[in-house]
């Protein structure tokens, strides 16, 4: 049973939008009120970006100054490559929300959905020296698949931003060191459900290393079987489709407010 985010609420704000950009806002505004409900926010900052269809440079992103619990499909500002609000929401862009996220959506045509967190947890694995360990399931979905770039305070243009595409790659995670997580995503489902298991992959890894016990790490070739299993079983759909729509499901029986 697949949960599809785009029924119209009584008060519809839908026929403001092409039905392609409202389907886009409605999964938008799902994926922020998810992380709110998994505690993956710092208060109003970091973002979640996606590239609306069409030729033009048009992208939404979440309204400088609401909560997640707070943002709705119709209050997701859209904006240009330039930086230029192109909807008459009276709220404004974050400088580094706009210059991160529109660099890694230049950079790659594959990225529909660019998802960047600054949790507890991830920040923890940000810090470390040998970044995400291969210490559990959830971690092997990224051996040897995640890139890291070093900290770079607060980037205000795209062109700041030139230095972490490079660091990304092709990969669809990213360890933005002393800051925070990456995630890309064909599909916004993908975006989500990869920082889903990244960021419990790193709670994990902290609680481990707490332990202050001796690690015990898989041989390297088991580390890359299970990699691979993880990305040939997704190599034709969406990573974690069928996790994503379970939880649209369960947001949409307690609170379909993100679709006004």
């Amino acid at each position: 049973m697949r949960a599809k985010p785009v029924t119209k609420p009584a008060n519809d704000p839908s026929h403001r939008f092409s039905a392609e950009e409202w389907h886009a806002r409605a999964e938008l505004a799902a994926c922020y009120r998810l992380l709110s409900r998994y505690r993956m926010t710092d208060l109003t900052n970091t973002h979640v970006s996606v590239r609306l269809p069409g030729p033009e440079e048009h992208y939404l992103l979440n309204p400088y100054g609401l909560l997640y619990e707070e943002i709705t499909a119709s209050s997701l500002v859209k904006y240009d490559g330039d930086g230029r609000i192109l909807d008459d929401s009276s709220y404004g862009l974050n400088p580094a929300g706009y210059a991160i996220h529109t660099a890694v959506h230049r950079a790659r045509p594959d990225a529909y959905c660019v998802l960047h967190t600054h949790t507890r947890a991830g920040c923890g694995v940000a810090s470390l020296e040998d970044g995400l360990l291969p210490l559990n399931q959830m971690s092997m979905i990224f051996y040897n698949r995640i890139a890291y770039s070093d900290y770079a305070y607060v980037e205000q243009s795209v062109s700041e931003c030139d230095q972490m595409v490079k660091d990304l790659g092709e990969w669809k995670a990213l360890v933005m060191r002393n800051h925070g997580l990456l995630t890309t995503g064909r599909t916004v489902s993908e975006a989500f459900v990869l920082m889903f298991y990244l960021d419990k992959a790193c709670e994990i890894q902290l609680d481990v290393l707490s332990t202050g016990r001796e690690l015990h790490l898989p041989a390297p070739e088991v580390c890359e079987q299970a990699a691979q299993g993880w990305w040939v079983w997704y190599k034709n759909q969406p990573f974690g489709q069928l996790d994503w729509d379970a939880l649209v499901r369960q947001l949409n029986r307690v609170d379909q407010s993100y679709l006004s």
